[in-house]
């Protein structure tokens, strides 16, 4: 397996390229965004790991300029930013993973292991609620024959929803799902996500993807 490690820190580049060597793969290298966006189009890597601060062009670029391409190598993206719209920002333009800094070493590894098989599997079958149609490699949403923009919390939270058709999924169970493990902000940040859903699903106005079980969560019936 050949991967790409796009970082321009020297002591993290390296210490990434002795460790994923020693964990057999054949490794590349790029210190910065435009020689690593050059690599990625010449070169035929089965994964690429990418940093966000980068000169010359930012990881966000990179991974989107990829994307458009037409590339679907498995990306996975490492960031020392801390907040839920980096994250976001990261998923939004086509990363298939990120990892905050600092990291642990078996981690990344366990992530570009498990990146590697979903890769080796093909493109994942897409899910469906009725007309709603989920593409889980693309991370796109249409419904019907219409393309339904979603934020990457977004789309996560319709496919936490979507993959328990016909069970009531409550608020915590949401939370524990589809945030972070550490998230100790306001539960009600649920119900904020909801209703942008409907607002962005529900076109025309009256159709309804997500029923309100009162008291116990929410619920997107069976097909």
């Amino acid at each position: 397996m050949k991967l790409l490690v796009v970082e321009d820190d020297a002591k993290i580049a390296a210490a990434l390229r002795r460790g994923l060597t020693a964990e057999g793969f054949q490794v590349e290298t790029a210190d910065d965004g435009l020689v690593g966006l050059w690599r990625a189009r010449e070169g035929a890597y089965d994964l690429i790991v990418l940093d966000i601060m980068l000169p010359g062009r930012n990881g966000y670029r990179v991974c989107a300029d990829l994307r458009q391409d037409g590339d679907t190598t498995p990306i996975l993206m490492l960031t020392a930013k801390d907040g839920e719209y980096d994250e976001a920002e990261a998923l939004d333009t086509g990363a298939d993973d990120y990892l905050r800094k600092p990291f642990s070493f078996p981690v990344l590894v366990s992530r570009v292991h498990a990146l590697l098989r979903r890769a080796a599997l093909g493109e994942p079958p897409p899910l469906t609620a009725g007309d709603v149609v989920l593409d889980l490699r693309a991370r796109r949403v249409r419904r019907g024959a219409v393309e339904v923009p979603l934020t990457a919390r977004e789309f996560d939270l319709l496919v936490h929803l979507v993959r328990r058709a016909g069970q009531v999924v409550s608020k915590r169970q949401i939370l524990d799902g589809v945030w972070d493990d550490d998230f100790a902000g306001d539960p009600n940040v649920v119900e904020v996500y909801v209703a942008r859903l409907r607002r962005k699903l529900d076109q025309p106005p009256g159709a309804c993807t997500i029923e309100t079980v009162r008291g116990a969560g929410y619920r997107i019936p069976r097909p």
